[in-house]
């Protein structure tokens, strides 16, 4: 496991003594589908970097209502975690996992050193903000600017991308949930959408054409 670190860690272009400094530091992490990877109101003392499976963050207002924000995949790790670390704040976002996935959690004591130390973790931090900032302005376009229609679809295509899978397994209630609208809403929309030869419908399964 600890090559495969090494492997995405090499990929981010990261110095060979920081990846060293990484590996020795963290740990394995494994998550089961919908298990809970940082939940809202907590100080997180460690930050998640994917190294296989998919993760999803969601936002949750005062009312428990959830928003869906966007995927982190292979090789990314969560910003919002990052400055929680470092300001020791509590969280205000929800990371869950969408699938099965091995996370390498790396402890909120070294990040500071490492910025200070190493100019690639500094890009690397750096990056992932601006990875994630370009996807919180893309889910905001698609609220303001597109109809449920077009959010649904678009939300479908981002988690075939972010999966790799043309399989969905997802239940109306939970994609009606994620995209803050009805069940009825969405059973309506992907119903059309079947009509238009764009995906097919099972139990608890979407597939993409």
């Amino acid at each position: 496991m600890q090559e495969l670190v090494r492997r995405i860690l090499k990929n981010s272009f990261l110095e060979p003594e920081l990846i060293d400094e990484i590996i020795t530091v963290g740990r394995l992490k494994k998550v089961a589908s919908s298990d809970d990877v940082i939940r809202p109101g907590t100080t997180a003392n460690e930050i998640p970097l994917v190294l296989s499976g998919l993760l999803k963050v969601m936002r949750q207002d005062e009312n428990g209502r959830e928003v869906f924000l966007y995927f982190l995949e292979g090789g990314e790790t969560c910003a919002m975690s990052i400055t929680c670390c470092l300001e020791a704040k509590k969280s205000a976002f929800t990371v869950i996992a969408e699938e099965e996935s091995v996370l390498w959690m790396i402890p909120m004591s070294s990040l500071d050193d490492w910025i200070k130390k190493y100019e690639s973790f500094r890009k690397f931090v750096f990056r992932s903000y601006q990875d994630r900032f370009d996807e919180l302005l893309n889910t905001i376009d698609s609220i303001v600017f597109l109809n449920m229609e077009e959010r649904l679809y678009k939300y479908l295509l981002d988690k075939k991308q972010a999966s790799g899978s043309f399989i969905i397994n997802k239940t109306h209630q939970q994609i009606a949930n994620e995209l803050s609208t009805s069940r009825v809403v969405i059973s309506r929309l992907l119903k059309k959408m079947e009509k238009e030869n764009k995906l097919e419908q099972y139990r608890n399964r979407i597939e993409i054409l």
